[in-house]
């Protein structure tokens, strides 16, 4: 565990910050929360993943007069990865498909979040699955890279 999150914030020193936390990996975007979800949903169609819909939290959130930070989720998926995990173990089926987060916090910081794949590994207790949780952590630390650089 240390030298995992060693190497989360040397990556996070050299390159946008990238923070791990309870599963989820968090990396700091310059750009406005709409920007970084429109990034990724960009990418996401060009690399011909599934974009299965896109949540505005904010936006629903002032339809019943509240107030939230600008907040979005983009759910998507390959069924090419999503059922090599769920053959691993079924219950990974409640985590799929793939969600990304995008988030702006108090100090006006934005975010993309997603599920850390390892931590979907002990959730599920999946066996004999770690080429898939290594294929799906690359994907998912590309995808957000590319999303979220200048």
């Amino acid at each position: 565990m240390i030298k995992k999150t060693c190497l989360v914030l040397a990556a996070a020193m050299l390159s946008n910050v990238a923070l791990a936390a309870d599963g989820i990996v968090s990396i700091e975007s310059p750009y406005s929360v709409k920007e970084t979800a429109d990034r990724f949903e960009s990418i996401l169609n060009n690399k011909g993943l599934t974009v299965f819909t896109r949540i505005n939290h904010s936006q629903n959130a002032a339809k019943v007069e509240l107030e939230l930070a600008p907040t979005e989720v983009v759910i998507f998926g390959n069924p090419k990865v999503g059922t090599p995990l769920m053959q691993c173990g079924s219950t990974a089926a409640i985590d799929l498909p793939q969600k990304a987060l995008f988030w702006q916090d108090d100090q006006g910081k934005v975010w993309l979040s997603y599920n850390d794949p390892a931590y979907l590994k002990s959730r599920h207790q999946l066996r004999d699955c770690d080429a898939v949780i290594e294929k799906v952590s690359g994907v998912l630390g590309k995808l957000s890279k590319a999303a979220t650089s200048r």
